[in-house]
């Protein structure tokens, strides 16, 4: 029975402890319902407050953007209204000052068509006053043809040799004005030039010879020079290849060779045999070998002495030692390096006078002979021999032209190279500077004069001075005044292109007419 009543109570308490909480949990849940829903209502009237602020703000926004645009709208459509106006106001200029073209070229067309009937009509007057004036032509004509005896072509051709011969002698005339003219100028200017550089060169030359006299201290050294049964002269000359001639002179002997080099060796070594005083065939080859270093030696001495003389320097060393043998070298009896010294001082004054590289210009003038230095196996002129030469040794592309060119083998490139080509002339050209023989000498004075008389209307020719100068004397009646201009400078450019010869040759061509009557 307890225990049942205990579960009795036990159920009753749960039953009540159930229905406490269920309205203790009803009761919070309708608070919590309640303050929610004043929450609830607190954020809608907050957000119909704000609402209606950003809905006022927006508003006002869309105001003003709409009030700018409105602005900016009306400004734009003023600025279209204005240069419509200024157009309207352009087309309207336009428009008059095309009436008043209109208006102008409606004038001008009139005006055309006037002159253009004024032209028809002159030209219809002109047609009948040629037909007419070919009339009288015509009558003339026959009349002249009956008059003169001579036909319409005869007296065509007539005229035609008149005016031909007016014409030559015109042009003779003008020829020479302009040619005098010309020659004032350029002559003034390269006289200058010329002189001043001759007046501050002054070369002495020497002779080609093809001996040389040793000088003895007595007669006695002259059995010793040629030793036992001639055995001592015969190694001396075997050695050298100089021919010694020992003769009647008294206290000299005498070397003779064409190769100057070979005879200052042999000269040279002479001089030390008899210094030393042993003279023997093995002395000999011995002092003959030494000389030969010590002249090779020399040689490029004075290669480099040359072109320090002329304030150069540098160079390959064999362009050197080709410098230095033109001491041993004669061309026309003149000494090729003092030839090529003065060439190279006259084209360095040329130059400068002219504002040309001074330095170049010296360079090219030294080196403008090299060519005859070479060996004498090498074939081909002496200008052209140096120009291979000078170019495989990376000489400059100006002086290995100036020095090809000087004797007009190739074109000139620089005027340099004119400049050494005169500077040549001037030195070959110089009295006493080269000799030749009477043979040669008569043989290019014969054919001076014959060349002169080979032009037409050359009655005489007599060539003067040495052959610098030719007197050219004319038929009178078959050249006249004019014409002897032109045959002196046909005679001179004919001896340019057909001669050679050094220097210059001056042409004058005297025209005399003479009238001979007898008294009787």
């Amino acid at each position: 029975m307890q225990v049942e009543l205990l579960i009795i109570i036990t159920v009753v308490l749960t039953g009540i402890s159930f229905a406490a909480g269920w309205y203790i949990n009803s009761r919070i849940g309708q608070n919590k319902i309640a303050s929610a829903e004043a929450r609830a209502k607190q954020i809608l009237a907050d957000a119909d407050r704000d609402a209606t602020n950003l809905k006022k703000e927006k508003l006002l926004e869309v105001k003003d953007e709409w009030y700018k645009k409105k602005q900016e709208a009306e400004q734009d459509i003023n600025q279209k209204r204005n240069k419509q106006q200024a157009f309207e106001r352009q087309l309207d200029a336009r428009e008059e000052n095309l009436e008043r073209r209109v208006e102008l070229m409606d004038k001008k067309e009139k005006d055309l068509n006037n002159l253009r009937r004024e032209i028809e009509e002159k030209a219809k007057l002109y047609d009948e006053k040629n037909v007419h004036l070919q009339k009288l032509i015509l009558e003339e004509t026959q009349r002249l043809e009956r008059v003169s005896g001579m036909s319409r072509d005869d007296a065509k051709k007539a005229l035609m040799t008149n005016m031909v011969n007016d014409a030559r002698a015109e042009i003779a005339q003008t020829v020479k004005q302009i040619r005098d003219t010309a020659k004032l100028d350029a002559k003034r200017d390269a006289q200058k030039i010329i002189v001043q550089a001759i007046q501050r060169v002054a070369s002495d030359y020497c002779v080609e010879s093809t001996v040389s006299v040793l000088h003895l201290g007595s007669d006695e050294v002259k059995g010793r020079i040629i030793g036992k049964e001639g055995r001592n002269i015969r190694s001396f000359e075997g050695s050298t290849g100089v021919d010694v001639i020992v003769d009647d002179t008294p206290e000299a002997v005498i070397l003779s060779a064409f190769d100057p080099l070979r005879r200052e060796v042999a000269k040279i070594s002479l001089e030390r045999l008899i210094a030393d005083g042993r003279i023997h065939p093995a002395r000999i080859e011995e002092i003959v070998e030494k000389v030969r270093k010590d002249i090779d030696e020399e040689i490029l001495r004075v290669g480099e002495g040359a072109l320090m003389e002329l304030g150069l320097h540098g160079g390959h060393e064999e362009v050197l030692r080709q410098v230095g043998l033109m001491k041993y070298r004669w061309s026309y009896g003149q000494n090729l390096l003092a030839h090529s010294i003065e060439v190279a001082h006259l084209t360095g004054l040329m130059a400068a006078e002219l504002g040309i590289d001074t330095a170049l210009a010296k360079r090219a003038g030294l080196l403008h002979d090299i060519g005859k230095t070479m060996n004498k196996n090498i074939e081909g002129p002496h200008a052209l021999i140096g120009f291979d030469f000078l170019r495989k040794h990376n000489e400059n592309p100006i002086v290995v032209n100036a020095v090809g060119s000087h004797h007009e083998d190739i074109p000139m490139e620089h005027p340099i190279a004119a400049l050494v080509q005169s500077a040549d002339s001037i030195s070959g050209a110089r009295p006493g500077a080269r000799r030749e023989s009477v043979e040669a000498y008569a043989k290019r004075l014969e054919r001076l004069e014959n060349l002169a008389k080979s032009f037409n209307g050359v009655e005489k020719v007599y060539a003067i001075q040495a052959g610098r100068e030719i007197r050219v004397i004319v038929e009178c009646d078959k050249v006249d005044d004019a014409m002897s201009d032109m045959l002196a400078n046909d005679i001179a450019a004919k001896i340019q292109t057909d001669m050679d010869y050094p220097g210059q040759v001056k042409v004058t061509v005297i025209r005399e007419k003479r009238s001979v009557a007898f008294a009787r």
